[in-house]
């Protein structure tokens, strides 16, 4: 499994990492991040995109499934079934989020291997037309260490991080009505959904403190394009 992970994601990430910052005038490992970044996500467009389709069919499909709540509020088994019948005509995957996730977190994984072992370990991995460059530069600019962790970069990309959660965060019609059952169920979303605004960018945060600074840069990059594709989704009729 180890080496399945090797061979899949840190070895092509580690190698592409290295090509760019052989290509870029002056080895700048932060230009090199940004541009590895672009490449990734361009490469999981198609499902990130599809991800965020869904979220923005999940908010139009609201006073659907608020008007089933009302429906079927003393028959939780019928209401569920036909929220599932709405979310497959509507096409709708109320997990799709979660998913693109799943999906980058053993990217990450192997990115902060990349960081972490550099060529000191992975030299025997790089491909035979990649050049190794000894030792990889490990400022950004000339100055920004990203190879420490930066208290302003992980503060930068927490803010980003609750900027990206809180676009993504289903806009739920409200009950005023507390003793309606449903009423009481579109509380404790609005709870959850409150709490996760919150807590992402608090774990984000404080995991940037502790991991080097070149991972959060790789981290905000991509918070950052991710932005501007739901804002190009969302906008669209």
């Amino acid at each position: 499994m180890i080496q399945f992970f090797k061979i899949i994601f840190y070895q092509p990430l580690l190698n592409l990492l290295v090509f760019i910052y052989n290509f870029i005038p002056g080895h700048d490992l932060g230009l090199a991040i940004i541009i590895l970044t672009i490449i990734i996500r361009l490469i999981l467009w198609p499902l990130s995109r599809k991800a965020v389709q869904s979220q923005k069919m999940l908010q139009a499909i609201q006073p659907k499934i608020k008007a089933l709540q009302e429906k079927y509020k003393n028959d939780k088994e019928e209401l569920a079934r036909a929220m599932i019948e709405v979310y497959r005509e509507s096409k709708v995957n109320p997990f799709s989020s979660f998913f693109i996730l799943l999906i980058q977190l053993p990217i990450l994984i192997a990115v902060y291997q990349v960081f972490r072992t550099g060529l000191t370990q992975g030299e025997m991995l790089l491909y035979p037309f990649i050049t190794n460059p000894g030792t990889l530069n490990p400022y950004f600019l000339g100055f920004f260490n990203l190879a420490k962790p930066n208290l302003a970069l992980a503060i930068l990309t927490g803010v980003f991080q609750y900027w990206q959660t809180k676009m993504l965060t289903t806009k739920l019609p409200t009950n005023q009505d507390s003793k309606i059952p449903t009423a009481k169920d579109e509380n404790i979303l609005t709870i959850m959904n409150k709490q996760m605004n919150f807590m992402m960018p608090i774990f984000t945060i404080f995991i940037g403190l502790t991991l080097p600074s070149g991972i959060m840069l790789y981290w905000l990059v991509g918070l950052i394009l991710t932005i501007v594709q739901q804002k190009v989704i969302f906008k669209k009729p």
